[in-house]
Order: C-alpha cells, then structure tokens, then sequence
C-alpha cells in the first residue's frame, strides 16, 4: 500500500496523541471598555505581523475578571483599567505577574447640548450636576473600576471643596437609572442628548473627540503627589465570586495593567503580543489612539520571562 495512504491515520493518531502542531490562533484579549479602542489599533497591528487572528471582548475590568474567577473562561491576553485587580481578584490563582503600563484620569464629559454646558468648568462642575434636570451618567462600581473610581472622586470633592454631604447628593443626582455596565455603554447615550454629563477618562473623551472637564488634581485620581489624599477614600465592591469577601478599592493614581494568563490557551503567542504592547510600536499604537502609555513600565507579582524589569512587589 502507497505510503501516502497512511498520512490521514498518521495525522490522526498524532492530533489525539497532542502530537500534531495547533492551528494558531484566534488568540482571545479580554479587557476593559476604556481600552477597546486603542488597544483594539495594537491588536490589528499585532495580527497583521503574525498572519493570526486577535478576538476583542471589551467589559468592565470587573466583570472581565470574573470571566475567569467566575466563568473558568480563560483568555490569551487581559488587559484592565486598574491595576489593583489583579492581587486581589486573579492572583495568585489565574495570574503569576502583571505589568502596569498606561495611566489616565478622571474627567467629566459632555457635548455642546449638555444642559447648562456654558458654564461648566473645574470648580463649577458640582454645581452644575445638582441642578434640576440635569441628567449625569456613570458606570456601575460592581462591574466597572471608573464606576468606583466615580465614587471615589465624589468623597475626594466632598473634602476639597469642603461641602459635607457632597457625595450623598451628587450619589442622589446621578440614580440607579443612570447606571451602565461600563463606561464605553455611556458614550452613545451622551451624544443621544439622554445623558447631559458622563464620567469618563481622560483617554476615552479626547479619542472620541468629547469635551470634558479637567478636575483639579487633589481629586482626579491622576497626580502621583497627591496619593495621599486619594488614599483618604474608599469603596467597597462584590469580590472575585458571588461567595467571596467585598473588596476595597482605595483612591490612588489610575494605572491600567495587563497580564497572560496561567493558562493561556495559546501562551508562546500571548507572550509575544505582551513583548509587542511593550515595545516602541506598540506604546506609540497605543498614544495615538489617547492612552498614556507609559515609557517604563513596572512589573509586579511573580517575574515571567515576557515581563520587563524592574520588579515591584505586589500591592
């Protein structure tokens, strides 16, 4: 019998026997609603470079850890906006190390028919949000760390611009009905005119081309100097498993990180897509498309050997 007739059996018993090689990819990135424009730029880049398909899932950096905590779903690549979920939702169990590689801020976005728009600025900005009929949207703190982060700022602005009770009225004024999933879900309702205001970062509200206002730094969650004053605020959220212990986030400057997992599904070309987000070209996808990334990145938890220096320990 031709030899060429054995192939098919030959490729068969190797395929059950693990020994045959995988068809790369789709490799699969889970991340956070502020990243799914830029990084969705690095990924198209990324893919064009290796010939192999990069699926996008973009949730809230909370939901999209529980994908795995939660759903035993496991990606290639996650990528959140905070870094502080990793040691406390996905490692050790899910994640070895992380690397922390963009930062951004908190500001407020609205359009030209937002209510009262003329006289929105830094110092009026709360004013404006307790006026009747004033519609202000924000992501849920359960799902979504710029809805914490919302929470935060509103303690913080409580404090600095010294008006007891500020964060239970900007809280009543901004109600349940307000609430989305993720920050990206507001951005439509915004320009729709049903939202006058939505809490946004920095980096979303320039690439989508939205005016915003710059909060002041004691309370913008941006400005290393002032960590100790965010550090004054805390929110309390579901944690990794509906049986779990809450989680407290504490206000610090915003850092986004990003991490392969354990057990990555295509691990050799996860790692090579991590090399690639921290090289030059991919920091510079990454600012065109209004992330800040940042020019040194810090890796935290356990080294791997895709992970650049210097080592940090885990907060």
């Amino acid at each position: 019998m031709p030899a060429r007739r054995f192939l098919p059996l030959v490729l068969a018993l190797l395929a059950a026997c693990g020994g045959a090689p995988a068809e790369p990819g789709p490799i699969v990135v889970f991340n956070a609603g502020s990243l799914a424009r830029p990084l969705r730029a690095a990924l198209d880049s990324f893919a064009r470079r290796e010939g192999v398909p990069v699926t996008q899932e973009n949730a809230g950096s909370l939901e999209s850890a529980r994908k795995l905590t939660e759903l035993q779903r496991t990606p290639d690549l996650i990528a959140l906006a905070d870094a502080d979920v990793f040691p406390s939702y996905l490692a050790p169990a899910h994640v070895d190390g992380w690397v922390e590689f963009a930062r951004n801020r908190m500001v407020l976005a609205y359009t030209d028919r937002s209510r009262l728009a003329a006289g929105m600025g830094p110092d009026s900005w709360w004013r404006i949000l307790l006026e009747p009929g004033v519609e202000t949207g924000r992501s849920d703190p359960q799902l979504d760390p710029n809805g914490y982060r919302t929470l935060l700022v509103w303690q913080l602005a409580e404090r600095h611009y010294a008006q007891p009770g500020l964060a239970a009225r900007l809280a009543a004024a901004s109600p349940a009905r307000n609430v989305r999933p993720k920050e990206a879900d507001l951005v439509a309702l915004l320009e729709a005119g049903e939202f006058d205001y939505i809490w946004s970062y920095e980096s979303m509200a320039r690439a989508i081309g939205l005016r915003f206002v710059r909060l002041p730094a004691a309370i913008d969650l941006a400005d290393p100097e002032s960590a100790a004053t965010y550090a004054t605020a805390q929110v309390r959220v579901r944690g990794a498993t509906a049986s779990a212990d809450s989680v407290t986030f504490t206000g610090k400057p915003i850092v986004y990180a990003f991490a392969v997992p354990r057990n990555a599904p295509h691990p050799q070309l996860a790692e090579r897509l991590a090399r690639f987000l921290l090289s030059d070209d991919g920091r510079a996808i990454l600012r065109r498309e209004g992330l800040d990334a940042l020019d040194a990145p810090v890796t935290r938890g356990t080294p791997a050997p895709w992970m650049p220096a210097p080592w940090m320990p885990a907060p």
